[in-house]
């Protein structure tokens, strides 16, 4: 039995000029012709049009369908295995813009529903930032902001001061900002620091990100960036990158409200053995293990880099007078071994 193109295009719901590109291209040809010129097809044609559409339908390309059919070597694994890897990359795909489209239904369900300028600029910087970073990464980001928002508002209206004032980047002034800018930008990337030096390396190429959303402009990224880099200079001499991955968050906070506590202390001349100088001296142990994750190792680290670098003691969130008189309460508190790891210049 064989049937024309228009019956066998009615019965399995192809067009007849789907079936008429078949043959054209060599993927279908039919077993013969009618007298009257009119294609017709066998059952042969048939089992072969139900093997292309089954492959059209895993999503192969006809040049690959016509291949594999032709049997010219092109093995049927490795065809799957692109059409696979395809896949892969169209979930890929489809899984980062679910994420950014999540990101911006999330935006618009946290405030007022934006105007143009708005939609235009989220637009851009979306693009922007997806040059640098996938949808989980921006997430992760802009999740974390709040941890380090109210500190970093603080910081940055600073470091603008500093700048106003024209403060030199080794002043302890600026170190002190140095050290506060990179503990809240370890803390808000959790310590990645590739995603912390991709995003540093995004705003300082791409103007369109700085200025916005709280971001620094570009001469403050500038500015803050020359302390730092004095600071990691030294830093670098004696802990690894893996050290730096390590290190613990201790907001400024705590370090401010010690330096207050121990100011009162000096200011009352209580001696370095009373009872409140070596509560006082506990809790600067207890920070520092906070900012060591309790590694002796790393302690070790940071009391070597502070003792032999006086820029680093210079960045200290703790005044020398508060450090001395620290360091000789803490002498009353704990054994001599275990108070001889703790940083006086911490």
């Amino acid at each position: 039995m064989l049937l024309k193109v228009g019956d066998l295009a009615r019965r399995t719901g192809l067009t007849v000029r789907t079936l008429h590109h078949y043959d054209e291209i060599g993927l279908l040809k039919p077993s013969g012709r009618s007298e009257a010129g009119y294609r017709l097809y066998s059952q042969a044609d048939v089992q072969r049009l139900h093997g292309i559409q089954t492959m059209r339908q895993m999503g192969l390309a006809l040049s690959d369908i016509g291949a594999l059919l032709a049997g010219d070597g092109m093995a049927p694994e490795r065809i799957i295995g692109q059409q696979i890897r395809s896949l892969d990359q169209q979930i890929a795909q489809a899984t980062e813009l679910r994420g950014r489209l999540t990101m911006l239904r999330d935006g618009l369900m946290a405030g007022a529903e934006p105007d143009m300028g708005n939609w235009l600029e989220a637009l851009a910087l979306m693009t922007t930032y997806g040059k640098y970073f996938s949808s989980a990464e921006l997430k992760h980001i802009f999740q974390n902001w709040n941890l380090i928002e109210a500190d970093w508002l603080i910081v940055k209206d600073l470091v603008r001061s500093a700048m106003d004032r024209q403060l030199a980047p080794d002043t302890p002034e600026v170190q002190a900002l140095a050290y506060r800018w990179m503990a809240l930008m370890l803390h808000w990337m959790k310590g990645d620091l590739d995603l912390l030096e991709r995003w540093g390396h995004m705003f300082r190429t791409e103007p369109s990100t700085q200025g916005r959303n709280h971001a620094p402009p570009g001469e403050m990224i500038e500015y803050i960036e020359t302390a730092i880099k004095l600071r990691m200079a030294l830093l670098e001499k004696y802990l690894s990158r893996n050290d730096l991955r390590t290190l613990g968050h201790v907001p400024h906070t705590d370090w401010a409200a010690l330096e207050q506590d121990v100011q009162q202390l000096l200011a009352r001349a209580l001696a370095p053995h009373h009872p409140d100088a070596v509560a006082a001296a506990l809790r600067w142990n207890d920070l520092f293990d906070t900012l060591t994750r309790r590694s002796p190792e790393l302690r070790q680290k940071l009391l070597m880099a502070s003792a032999n670098e006086p820029l680093l003691q210079a960045g200290s969130p703790l005044s020398a007078p508060v450090r001395a008189y620290l360091q000789a309460a803490l002498a009353h508190a704990m054994p001599a071994p275990a108070a001889a790891v703790v940083s006086p210049h911490r």
